[in-house]
């Protein structure tokens, strides 16, 4: 079996975001792939999604709506960060100049050993230490 792939924040809050019904109903898919096995995410994944259903969306979704979606997302396989997570993410955002958070994300995907980032907000067709970055709505 190949190694799975890592799905940021963005595509997961499009699947619970209908104000986009094509982003939403690409987003869904792979949020179901993901309950599936094929991508792996990381707690910073959960928490930058649980901020945006809380914080950014309209409307806010209320904190016992958000929970219930965090029991349906914990089948996804989530990796949590340890120190060398940390110290990557710093090599990363030295390296290649991203946000120390976007550094995080690209840290925990080497870590689970992912050869892709499927992302909106990272530069699609960049390549982070090896691992791709590949937008899901640009093919859409």
């Amino acid at each position: 079996m190949s190694a799975p792939d890592f799905l940021d924040s963005n595509i997961i809050a499009y699947a619970y975001d209908v104000t986009d019904p094509r982003k939403h109903k690409v987003a869904q898919d792979f949020v179901r792939r993901a309950q599936a096995g094929e991508f792996v995410i990381s707690t910073q994944v959960l928490a930058e999604f649980s901020s945006t259903l809380l914080y950014k969306m309209t409307p806010q979704a209320p904190p016992q709506s958000v929970a219930a979606i965090l029991g349906v997302l914990a089948t996804i396989r989530t990796l949590s960060p340890d120190p060398d997570t940390i110290y990557r993410a710093v090599e990363v955002h030295a390296r290649y100049g991203i946000h120390f958070y976007d550094g995080m994300i690209v840290a925990a995907a080497e870590q689970a050993g992912c050869t892709r980032i499927w992302s909106e907000d990272l530069n699609p067709n960049q390549r982070y230490f090896g691992i791709e970055v590949v937008n899901p709505f640009a093919l859409a």
